[in-house]
């Protein structure tokens, strides 16, 4: 079954396409065989600008996991021998506090709608009906529709093409780099940075170690998806770099969470 073809996904692309075709139509006179491209990026910036309420919360979560870090370290240490009651006293406290321990997934799982759009543009022959114009476009002659792994295992890859994906990928790699070093919390050995599990055996501290390898998976994702797609997933990378420090700034905080001195 092809996902694209499930009614909300469909409408999705539907009216990712009319936004992209739209906007480059406008841009076409300035930007020319790149409108497409710069389309794209214009589409992936208003997105993201649309989420910044989300990164507030999202940051404004890593105050709150900071705050709450001396209660859950205690209710650690009382319930050590019964995980069911210690998960529970840890979600009451949550509920306590108005807060979530999945908050800062929130932006990760919102913006997988977007690139399921932005990847349906560029593989789909035909969208609504009618011939999809933007598998013609390209940018610096390579098709936006194209691959790196495609171009490689098709014997396709020019120098432009391999020139193009290499300052792509290496770029998305050098802002997750970038990422982890200013914005993740260093590893601690407290009781209140330990492993915690949640219901249904989710590991918070797990989950938090993995979502902060994202940007790097993101860099080895881009080489198996359509040039568009990994556009969109540099631009967004780098927007989520410069919105947290901006956003961690404005509340005077540093990348722990914690209040600056």
């Amino acid at each position: 079954m092809n996902i694209y073809e499930f009614p909300p996904i469909k409408l999705l692309v539907s009216g990712a396409y009319w936004l992209v075709t739209a906007l480059s139509d406008l841009l076409q006179p300035l930007a020319g065989e790149s409108s497409a491209a710069i389309a794209v990026i214009v589409l992936t910036l208003a997105v993201r600008t649309l989420l910044i309420p989300v990164g507030l919360s999202q940051v404004r979560a890593g105050i709150t996991r900071k705050r709450l870090a001396p209660k859950i370290a205690e209710l650690q240490k009382r319930h050590k021998g019964n995980q069911q009651v210690m998960q529970e006293k840890l979600m009451e406290l949550y509920r306590e506090e108005n807060a979530s321990p999945f908050a800062g997934c929130l932006p990760v799982l919102l913006q997988i709608p977007v690139l399921m759009a932005v990847y349906g543009l560029f593989v789909q022959p035909t969208i609504g009906g009618q011939a999809n114009e933007l598998l013609g476009h390209t940018l610096f002659g390579i098709p936006l529709s194209s691959s790196l792994v495609g171009l490689i295992g098709a014997g396709d890859l020019t120098w432009v093409a391999g020139l193009l994906y290499a300052g792509l990928i290496v770029a998305i790699a050098v802002v997750a780099a970038l990422s982890r070093h200013l914005l993740m919390p260093q590893p601690t050995t407290s009781a209140a940075d330990s492993a915690t599990q949640l219901p249904g055996g989710v590991d918070l501290s797990g989950m938090t170690r993995m979502l902060s390898f994202m940007p790097f998976l993101t860099a080895v994702f881009a080489a198996f998806v359509p040039l568009a797609a990994t556009l969109y997933l540099m631009t967004t990378t780098a927007w989520t770099l410069v919105e947290r420090i901006t956003i961690n700034r404005a509340l005077g905080v540093d990348h722990t969470g914690a209040p600056r001195a």
